[in-house]
C-alpha cells in the first residue's frame, strides 16, 4: 500500500539479493555437507529463515528450520563453513549485480537523496567494490552512509543497522526508505519507523507482504519514479 507523509527523502539499500546476486545461499546449501542433505537448504528456508540474519542467527535458524539434531552445538562449525565456501566462491567472481538495482540506484542519487548502504555481511564491501552504475560513478561511492558488516548487538529483525545508517545520514528514520529482499530485513525496516520496499526475486511477494513491507515489487524498475520523487512509494501504472 501506498505510504503517508511525511515525504520521503532518503534510501537505504540492503546488498544481498537487493543490489547483488552474490552466492550466499549457495554457499549455505554447500556448506550442509556433514550436517544435512544440502537439498533440504531450500529457497523457502533461505529467504524465511536466513537470509539477512547475521552468520551466526542465521545459521542456528537454517539448522533448526530443516530439523537438524542438536543446532546450537553445531551452528557455529556450519557457519564457518559457509564462510570459508563464500570466499572461494566469491574468489571465483560468482558476483553480479541487478541491472534494475544499478539503474533504481542512479534514479534515486540522480534525485539528490541522501543513499546508505547496509548489511550484516562482512562481504558486502568486497563484492560491492567492482560494480560502477551505468553513469561510470562507483556503486560505494554513490552512498554516503556504509553501514556493512559492523559488528553490533542485535541483528535484524532488530533495526539496530537501520537506525544506524538513518543517523549516519543525518536523515529521521520516518524519512528513509529501505529496500530489502528478505522478510527479517522488512520487519527491521518498519520496526525502526521506515518504509520498507521489498523487491521479490524469489517468487517470495507472499512472504515479503506478511512481513508487511510497504509496496513489494519483482523488479524495481516497477517503483514509480516520479512518485517516489514526490516522496511516495508506489507501484509504477500499467
Amino acid at each position: 500500500m501506498p505510504i503517508a507523509a511525511p515525504a520521503l527523502c532518503a534510501g537505504i539499500f540492503d546488498v544481498d539479493g537487493v543490489l547483488l546476486a552474490s552466492p550466499h545461499e549457495q554457499a549455505w546449501r554447500d556448506a550442509l555437507a556433514g550436517y544435512a542433505d544440502p537439498a533440504a537448504f531450500t529457497t523457502a528456508i533461505y529467504q524465511a529463515d536466513v537470509a539477512g540474519k547475521p552468520r551466526a542467527d542465521g545459521a542456528l535458524a537454517g539448522l533448526k528450520a530443516m530439523g537438524v539434531a542438536e543446532p546450537e552445538s553445531k551452528a557455529v562449525a556450519y557457519a564457518e563453513s559457509k564462510q570459508t565456501r563464500l570466499e572461494a566462491l566469491i574468489a571465483k567472481g560468482a558476483v553480479t549485480a541487478f541491472p534494475d538495482a544499478l539503474r533504481f540506484v542512479q534514479a534515486v542519487y540522480d534525485l539528490g537523496w541522501r543513499l546508505g548502504v547496509a548489511s550484516s555481511s562482512k562481504n558486502a564491501n568486497a563484492m560491492m567494490k567492482p560494480i560502477r552504475l551505468e553513469s561510470g560513478v562507483r556503486l560505494l561511492d554513490v552512498f554516503s552512509a556504509n553501514v556493512c558488516g559492523r559488528d553490533l548487538a542485535h541483528g535484524k529483525p532488530d533495526p539496530e543497522l537501520f537506525l544506524i545508517t538513518a543517523s549516519e545520514l543525518h536523515a529521521e528514520p520516518r524519512d528513509c526508505f529501505v529496500v530489502e529482499d528478505a522478510p527479517a530485513g522488512v520487519e527491521a525496516a518498519r520496526a525502526g519507523g521506515m518504509a520498507a520496499l521489498g523487491v521479490a526475486r524469489l517468487h517470495d511477494t507472499r512472504l515479503l507482504k506478511a512481513a508487511h513491507a510497504n509496496l513489494v515489487v519483482t523488479s524495481l524498475g516497477d517503483v514509480d519514479l516520479e512518485e517516489l520523487k514526490a516522496g511516495r512509494l508506489r507501484h509504477k501504472a500499467a
